[in-house]
């Protein structure tokens, strides 16, 4: 398929396309019914990717960004205070969901799934306006994996509280898992034969994606390539982006690139995408990212995620 930046700044890759723009503005320009799939993480607290709030993240003085004390040994990296969000500002993001997912279900095609990065605190509120636009809500996605976030004791008070947790330590990712509706009446084959949508893609060895998985954090060497905050490993998106095209054919969009690690694993398993960045250094670091990252070779063992999960 011929893929199109529709009049915005745009970078070709070998088999996809990256386009500097606010996805929101390009999903209006776009044709309608465009995409198999959509596979995302999209920035839920909606301030933490406010250029301003970046900026701050850099200069390490604050803003929505917490920069965390070391937690057993490991040095963590900047979290966003989600925990801090008002009654307003939760409004907000349930308005912003609302309005992004219309335009998703304009330009997915019919029985096209789409994949949605969340997080214990917040999926609910997403989720419900995400599934407003129409999109049915198909389940969630759980990636096992020791985010290092929560287990704090209580600020300023960590040692008269010393036996004391404000939450739990996070051990899981959740992702929202939705689906277009199929046109009335069209069954599940009939859709895979007219869109090439409605169904996941089985895994190479028959078995079906799982709605669980064992997950490390993302690599070293994958931070030193791409230095973004919510950057995921290639070990995880390419399962999620392999099963997300059920005929292995079509293009998958990612509104929220980031530094390109979606489209990077759909470059890796020989998938066309799309991402949309509108923030300019993102940008130009994907450009140089996603080559880079669709050239590794994950090969982490079941073994070493055990280990990781439940042994640290």
């Amino acid at each position: 398929m011929l893929l199109d930046s529709y009049g915005y700044v745009s970078t070709s890759l070998d088999n996809s396309l990256l386009i500097h723009a606010d996805c929101m503005d390009w999903m209006l320009s776009a044709p309608a019914e465009t995409f198999h799939a959509i596979v995302t993480d999209p920035p839920y607290g909606l301030k933490e990717f406010d250029f301003e709030q970046l900026e701050k993240k850099s200069n390490k003085k604050g803003g929505i960004w917490r920069i965390p004390p070391a937690f057993d040994g490991h040095e963590r990296s900047a979290l966003p205070r989600f925990t801090a969000l008002s009654t307003k500002e939760i409004g907000d993001l349930k308005g912003f969901f609302a309005q992004w997912s219309q335009l998703i279900f304009r330009v997915l095609k019919p029985g096209g799934h789409v994949f949605v990065a969340s997080n214990s605190f917040l999926s609910q509120s997403v989720f419900n306006a995400i599934a407003s636009s129409g999109l049915e809500f198909r389940g969630e996605l759980i990636r096992l994996v020791r985010t290092l976030r929560g287990g704090d004791r209580p600020k300023n008070a960590e040692t008269e509280f010393s036996d004391v947790s404000t939450l739990p330590r996070g051990c899981f990712e959740p992702w929202g898992i939705f689906r277009k509706p199929l046109p009335k009446k069209m069954t599940v084959s009939e859709c895979l034969r007219v869109h090439q949508t409605g169904g996941l893609r089985r895994a190479m060895n028959g078995n079906p994606l799982n709605d669980v998985i064992q997950s490390t954090r993302t690599s070293k060497e994958e931070r030193t390539i791409a230095d973004h905050p919510s950057l995921k490993p290639q070990q995880f998106l390419r399962q999620i982006v392999y099963s997300a095209l059920p005929l292995g054919e079509g293009v998958i969009l990612d509104p929220f690139a980031g530094s390109g690690s979606t489209v990077a694993a759909a470059e890796a398993i020989g998938y066309n995408a799309i991402g949309i960045e509108r923030y300019t250094p993102y940008y130009q670091m994907a450009i140089h990212a996603i080559p880079q990252l669709a050239s590794l070779t994950p090969t982490t063992t079941t073994t070493a995620l055990q280990r990781t999960l439940w042994d640290e």
